[in-house]
């Protein structure tokens, strides 16, 4: 994935203002800005992507041990996993938590898929312990379980409509 450079402070600036606008990362936030340019497909490639990056992030930072970064990786690969589909399926741009929520159990009924439900909230948990660092690395590797999991159920149902 090509990265960009810009200065430390700018990047602070724009860590903070990824968090009040609800992204999941700066990644995120700039993603937001260019996806209304995009169609569907480019919109869903894009965040895949993004989603698939945090993954590798996710397991590298477990195999060094740093569970609260572990974590928040394995919480916005999924909430990025959730956008694309969001964008493919619906040409929905979702920006904010509750939208989140909302259409992963909508999708979850529309696919006849309940177990979304269950590996979403595993996956938010994750975002909460980035905050309060309370898991183990056991919570953590079955998380990275559960994470796959989701991808794998959503990667299926995009196949199985001929979208990806």
């Amino acid at each position: 994935m090509p990265t960009i450079s810009v200065p430390e402070e700018a990047y602070e600036k724009l860590v903070k203002l990824a968090e009040k606008k609800g992204a999941v990362n700066v990644e995120d936030l700039i993603l937001g800005m260019v996806v209304d340019d995009m169609d569907r497909r480019e919109a869903f490639n894009a965040y895949w992507e993004a989603s698939q990056e945090l993954v590798r992030e996710a397991e590298e930072e477990l195999s060094k041990g740093d569970l609260r970064q572990a974590s928040e990786k394995i919480w916005g690969s999924a909430a990025l996993a959730v956008k694309a589909v969001a964008q493919m399926l619906d040409g929905a741009r979702l920006t904010s938590h509750g939208e989140l929520w909302a259409y992963v159990d909508e999708l979850s009924a529309r696919l006849d898929k309940p177990e979304l439900m269950r590996l979403w909230q595993m996956a938010n948990s994750m975002h909460v312990n980035f905050y309060e660092g309370w898991a183990t690395r056991r919570h953590m590797e079955e998380a990275l379980r559960g994470l796959r999991e989701f991808l794998f159920i959503l990667k299926e149902c995009m196949r199985e409509r001929g979208e990806r």
